[in-house]
């Protein structure tokens, strides 16, 4: 099994740049896990409190869980992997059941804060793109998939994802084998990425 380690900043456009590269390989050969189905299990925390607890910051992640899951497939093990409800701040009861392929992507902002975590990927793509174009991105995302208002996410973005962004992801470029440039919505190219995939 690779495994590939994609990160950046929230709204960089990770997500459709994976989507890009597992569209080049047959799902029986591909397997894409997000840090976002690894926040912590916040039960015991009443909503009102959920809601204000800082989602950007590393202790956010169930590291220990999250590395324990990715150590279990790379040895061939099959996992349940939590389902994350961002609308109620908070891990469902279900999983979903996953089992070993070929290519695994792990995908999140955080992933290369956690030192094991990171060792465990044979290939880390940085995805940078600058403030503005995140900020509109994720206002767009969050309105339209997790039930946000535009002044919340706007508001979120100024007051937390933006300083933590930079004290916990962009310093992080450093561990990065290649970095793509993301500043539009325009094609991006993956060709390395999937030329990196075809030779292992």
């Amino acid at each position: 099994m690779i495994i590939i380690g994609v990160y950046g900043g929230s709204g960089s456009g990770k997500t459709r740049i994976v989507n890009e590269i597992t569209s080049k390989f047959p799902s029986s050969k591909i397997q894409v896990i997000s840090q976002d189905s690894y926040y912590k299990d916040n039960s015991n925390i009443k909503f009102k409190k959920r809601c204000l607890l800082n989602y950007d910051h590393p202790d956010a992640i169930d590291f220990k869980l999250l590395y324990k899951n990715i150590k279990t497939l790379k040895d061939g093990g099959e996992i349940k992997q939590p389902i994350y409800d961002f609308k109620i701040h908070n891990r469902t009861t279900k999983t979903i059941l996953i089992k070993p392929k070929k290519i695994l992507i792990v995908e999140g902002i955080l992933i290369m804060n956690n030192e094991k975590l990171r060792n465990l990927f044979d290939f880390k793509v940085f995805i940078n793109a600058n403030s503005e174009i995140r900020m509109e991105r994720r206002v767009k995302r969050d309105i339209s998939e997790r039930g946000r208002t535009r002044e919340e996410v706007m508001s979120r973005f100024k007051s937390t994802l933006k300083p933590m962004h930079d004290k916990y992801i962009k310093p992080n470029v450093k561990f990065a084998d290649l970095i793509i440039e993301n500043h539009d919505n325009s094609s991006v190219n993956v060709n390395q990425i999937i030329l990196k995939l075809n030779e292992q």
